[in-house]
């Protein structure tokens, strides 16, 4: 039972640590990438779509992304979501495909970049800390109940401090890794 705990709580953790991931993806660094605009949606039919789902994405150059819906009646909800977005681009359409032209990163820009992926990263820590949290809860559960020692509890207790220092240290090498890719000029 104390294993299963262990194994869930690894699981959501590095299930955690892959969202966080794909997070900072979602943050420009020098390219644009056809990754930045995966958490968009735009309405179509009544409904929230992923744009990635709507459109093809190509990069012809460095700053620049071509967005070529499949129904050009989407055209427009895809145009709307990456105005409304945070990426900072003003999209324009030639009726067959959205060009969005990524300006270069300014200083300020780049400050403002890192500031939202230490706030993903901690958005992320504290997630993997709340798993640890609810885990403790089910493992004190078990105690209280007669089902396992105080003992048994206890290394477990030791193991679960392991598996979330071991994904917060990897959430805190992607925030460095993401900041050195920013800073750099």
């Amino acid at each position: 039972m104390i294993n299963e705990i262990l194994n869930e709580a690894d699981q959501k953790m590095g299930k955690t640590v892959g969202a966080t991931r794909e997070e900072f993806a979602a943050i420009r660094a020098g390219r644009a990438a056809p990754s930045m605009f995966s958490k968009l949606t735009a309405e179509y039919y009544g409904t929230q779509t992923p744009i990635q789902q709507l459109a093809s994405f190509t990069a012809p150059e460095a700053r620049i992304i071509i967005i070529a819906p499949f129904d050009v009646t989407a055209m427009p909800a895809i145009e709307k979501a990456i105005r409304e977005s945070d990426l900072g681009v003003n999209p324009s359409n030639d009726g067959k495909s959205i060009r969005c032209v990524f300006p270069e990163l300014t200083e300020e820009r780049r400050k403002e970049y890192i500031k939202i992926a230490k706030g993903k990263a901690e958005d992320g820590r504290v997630s993997v800390r709340n798993i640890r949290r609810n885990a403790k809860q089910d493992l004190e559960k078990l105690e209280k109940d007669g089902e396992a020692g105080k003992d048994d509890v206890t290394g477990a207790e030791k193991r679960l401090d392991g598996l979330t220092k071991k994904h917060t240290d990897e959430i805190d090498e992607m925030l460095k890794n993401k900041e050195a890719e920013l800073i750099e000029v």
